[in-house]
């Protein structure tokens, strides 16, 4: 059995079913790891939950935040972004199947085999990375819940950018989401920053790093899987930490990578 780890759909389906078919990925025999936002852009973000909810206990997925950004359109919270092509879902006769299925993903996931952790954008330098899946678990419990709408309606705010301990209720929540989804570059002390995308090698914020470089011990010996960055175009300088948004959605490539041997599979993607 081989295990894939994919970066971010964003609903190109046909490209993701062409790099699997690449890779000879059989659902039969392997399972597939997709680092979150399997919607949003792409023109077929319908037909690629279809298929990754298809695949059963052979997927494991994490939310992005245009997957969480998705239940709160569907549930009337937020409205869709011009750009986002995600109408056919709020249209579809398994709408709410897809959408109750999705509300029950993680934000982290660890590998019960190779060990590696999988999340979206990061895992925050200001926590131990073990702690990680307690922290992704106190908002799937939310989500998944009854009460789920208003963890929806108080997820949209830049704060807390800082991390402790004795945060409760929907400043716990909301910092967790944040790091887990929507973080790129943090300060030397580990503060969230949202303003910059860029790539490291065109940041001109001297006090802001990736999150990945902050001076701490927390990620040493963790092999960690993430997407969300694709300027970054999956090159991190690090061998156990790999970015695989390489930007499919934006013209450039999807990626794949296979864990037993690290091989990675890239696909071009037309614009």
């Amino acid at each position: 059995m081989a295990t894939y780890i994919v970066g971010d759909i964003q609903g190109c389906y046909q490209e993701l079913i062409a790099l699997l078919a690449q890779a000879h990925f059989d659902p039969a025999t392997d399972e597939l790891w997709v680092a979150g936002d399997l919607v949003a852009r792409g023109p077929q973000s319908l037909q690629t939950l279809r298929y990754i909810k298809s695949l059963g206990q052979s997927a494991q997925i994490v939310l992005g935040n245009h997957d969480l950004h998705l239940l709160a359109v569907a549930a009337g919270i937020m409205k869709g972004k011009k750009k986002d092509l995600t109408q056919a879902i709020f249209d579809a006769p398994d709408r709410d199947e897809l959408l109750d299925w999705l509300r029950q993903q993680p934000l982290v996931a660890k590998h019960p085999q190779h060990g590696f952790y999988m999340v979206h954008a990061g895992i925050s330098p200001q926590w131990q990375i073990q702690d990680s899946i307690g922290y992704s678990a106190e908002v799937s419990r939310w989500l998944a819940g009854n009460d789920y709408l208003s963890l929806l309606e108080q997820m949209y705010q830049n704060t807390p950018d800082t991390w402790s301990d004795a945060l409760t209720g929907i400043e716990r929540a909301r910092y967790i989401i944040n790091a887990c989804t929507r973080m790129r570059y943090c300060y030397p002390d580990g503060r969230l920053d949202f303003g910059n995308k860029d790539a490291p090698a065109k940041n001109t914020h001297m006090s802001l790093k990736p999150w990945f470089e902050i001076d701490t011990n927390q990620f040493k010996g963790a092999d960690i899987m993430f997407g969300h960055w694709a300027a970054l175009m999956g090159k991190t300088g690090l061998n156990h930490i790999i970015g695989l948004d390489t930007g499919c959605v934006w013209g450039n490539q999807l990626t794949m990578l296979r864990w037993q041997d690290k091989q990675l599979f890239h696909l071009p993607c037309p614009v």
